[in-house]
């Protein structure tokens, strides 16, 4: 699961990278959760648009928004037979521009965050869905995040990660791709630049979105194995 990212790349820089037509004016974001507005890249009539869509997504056909919050991500295993997700999958694939996804393992009762990065915070996109729910006073965009299974590198802190697409092919796969292209993608990156870094607890409170979030933090101990004791021989016991 992923349920925290960051986009601080600079809008010029995500312009080349992605093509986009037309760019938005964003201000870094270092703490991006659930139910909040986020970039996403469409494709309409073969020209990409960045527009603000809110993660969590509200399939069109649901009867409210009740359940969004707990549609942030989709397994791309099974996104094409999903109620949820198959009419998406068809239609409405989108990228979600990131240079960083937080994940926490767990440590005895503590939790360690760790950063997911690409070296030198080198900008990347999730491969995502879109759906327009209408059903409302206002039309409500939203959006999810694929998810796989977790690449070795990074198994031991979470068993799943999304789908990270890196280069230009990968995107024009995942937007308009035919099937098979779009198989292709939906898997563990596997770039040697794939980097972790434990970082502050603070990232685990939404208020907290500032570039300090970025920095390494000494990594928590793993708790020391219980000692066992021996039992003592039974009277008589020749052990």
């Amino acid at each position: 699961m992923c349920g925290r990212y960051s986009i601080t790349t600079a809008p010029e820089a995500m312009r080349r990278l992605f093509a986009v037509s037309d760019m938005i004016n964003l201000e870094p974001r270092y703490n991006m959760a659930p139910m909040q507005s986020a970039p996403v890249i469409r494709e309409r009539d073969g020209v990409r648009h960045m527009d603000m869509l809110r993660w969590g997504l509200v399939p069109s056909w649901a009867p409210d928004e009740s359940r969004a919050a707990s549609l942030i991500n989709a397994r791309s295993e099974t996104v094409a037979e999903k109620p949820a997700f198959r009419d998406a999958y068809q239609k409405r694939r989108c990228l979600v521009p990131a240079d960083g996804f937080y994940e926490w393992r767990k440590l005895g009762r503590e939790k360690q965050p760790y950063r997911v990065s690409l070296e030198g915070n080198r900008p990347f996109a999730f491969a995502g869905l879109w759906e327009c729910w209408n059903k409302g006073a206002e039309p409500v965009e939203t959006f999810t995040l694929l998810t796989t299974d977790a690449d070795s590198r990074i198994a031991h802190i979470h068993h799943r990660m999304p789908v990270m697409l890196a280069e230009a092919a990968a995107f024009s796969a995942w937007l308009d791709g035919d099937v098979s292209e779009r198989v292709s993608v939906l898997k563990a990156y596997d770039g040697e630049d794939l980097v972790f870094t434990p970082v502050s607890s603070r990232v685990g409170n939404v208020r907290n979105d500032d570039a300090a979030l970025l920095q390494p933090v000494e990594e928590l101990e793993e708790p020391a194995e219980p000692a066992t004791e021996m039992s003592a021989p039974r009277q008589g016991s020749l052990f």
